[in-house]
Formats: structure tokens, sequence, C-alpha cells
């Protein structure tokens, strides 16, 4: 598994390495799941929240965007499907 800063960073795959955008890292890496979604970078927010594994994380993402998106979303799986961000088995990184 790559690491989390990785993870929320990344903007693509080819085959089995993931491409992480260098620059995005290097600024927000380091920002908690609330930091980045307080400062719309909602896609990376989920990746942070579904990276953690915690429901409670998760949830607070979840109640956040809805609150700000005016949507009703309640799983993750559907904010995988809204963002294209599901967590993969991946080792290799790339980083531009």
């Amino acid at each position: 598994m790559i690491s989390r800063e990785d993870f929320i960073s990344c903007i693509g795959y080819d085959g089995d390495t993931a491409i992480v955008d260098g620059r995005a890292k290097k600024e927000f890496g380091r920002l908690s799941t609330t930091d980045l979604a307080g400062k719309g970078l909602y896609r990376a927010a989920f990746a942070s929240a579904l990276y953690s594994q915690k429901p409670e994380e998760m949830k607070a993402f979840i109640d956040f965007f809805n609150n700000k998106a005016d949507t009703q979303y309640t799983e993750s799986s559907q904010l995988s499907r809204l963002f294209g961000v599901y967590l993969e088995d991946i080792s290799k990184v790339k980083v531009l």
C-alpha cells in the first residue's frame, strides 16, 4: 500500500504504478481530512478519509460534504464513484 500522502495526491494510475502530483503532495500531504475539506479539496479529503478506514472520519467528511454541496450521500461507496477514488493495492509510485 502506498503512503497516505501519495494516496491523497494520486491523479491516476499507469498499470500498477500510482501517478502522484508532487506539488500537491508537498503542499497538502500533511493536512488532516478536515483541513483538506475546509480548503475545498474534497477529492483529497475523501481520499484521506477512505485511507484512514475510520468510520467516524468518513462520517464527518460525508456530513461536511453534504452540507457544502447540498447533497444526501450516505455511504463511502457513493462518494468513491463520484470522485473516482478507490483503495487499490498499489506499491509503486511515480511523482510528477
